[in-house]
């Protein structure tokens, strides 16, 4: 019975990414005791990595999930996240709209809004906002990325210099206290740096499966985010850590 529970916790840390001790007692119906023995076993084998509250699966720094996968996996989670992201937005604003699947959803929920600029290099981004007109969506060119919808490269960075952004609101790949925000992708973890450095405010929109994990790219230190918008379901460790970095916390 151990080792099946231990197997069917590894399939979780799989497909989920995070794994948490309390759900995992109640999915088992056995005591937290018990799941911690397990989760120190799998982590002394090398499986799994701790967490406050839970575990992650202990893979490669870059290895990134699939995008179909990541559009469907906490859906919830990521509307919530971004219609608060979009009640950040003032009209007449000028903003930068980072990839991803959270920024796709934070992206429809603009609609409405009146005399809004959009940067982002994000082509699904752009084709959900172009029929709107009192949205002008500017698209950074480059190359674009198989499978994913984004441009990323020289051409991108050096159009984003030539603007400045009330806001930029931006996606995160992986986030802890320390490190801050990283990502996968070399290019347009790059071009993200210059969104930062082109924006007046970082507006950073995490889901909890973002938090406590590494990625292989750091994007920014921690200092760099003024504000992070996420789901009640984050480790809290690390949101009191960075609140007390200064960093405003909104959670959804």
């Amino acid at each position: 019975m151990k080792l099946q529970r231990k197997d069917e916790i590894i399939r979780l840390a799989a497909e989920n990414r995070v794994i948490k001790a309390n759900e995992l007692s109640e999915l088992f119906q056995v005591s937290m005791e018990t799941i911690r023995r397990d989760l120190t076993d799998l982590e002394k084998s090398g499986v799994i990595r701790r967490i406050h509250g839970g575990a992650v699966l202990n893979v490669a720094n870059s290895i990134e999930p699939d995008y179909s996968y990541r559009e469907i996996k906490n859906y919830e989670e990521k509307l919530l996240i971004g219609r608060r992201a979009a009640s950040l937005v003032e009209d007449g604003e000028t903003i930068i709209i980072d990839i991803g699947t959270t920024a796709l959803e934070f992206a429809r929920f603009l609609k409405g809004k009146k005399k809004i600029t959009v940067l982002t290099n994000s082509l699904k981004i752009a084709l959900e906002l172009m029929d709107d007109a009192d949205i002008t969506v500017i698209i950074l060119g480059g190359v674009v990325r198989y499978g994913e919808g984004t441009s990323s490269g020289f051409w991108a960075e050096d159009m984003v210099d030539r603007f400045y952004a009330e806001k930029l609101f931006l996606g995160v790949g992986a986030l802890d206290a320390r490190s801050g925000i990283m990502d996968y992708h070399i290019e347009e973890t790059n071009l993200r740096r210059h969104y930062i450095t082109h924006s007046k405010k970082v507006i950073a929109m995490a889901d909890y499966s973002k938090f406590g994990i590494k990625a292989l790219n750091e994007v920014c230190t921690p200092d760099r985010i003024d504000c992070l918008i996420t789901d009640e379901k984050a480790d809290k460790k690390i949101l009191k850590e960075l609140r007390e970095r200064g960093i405003e916390i909104i959670v959804t």
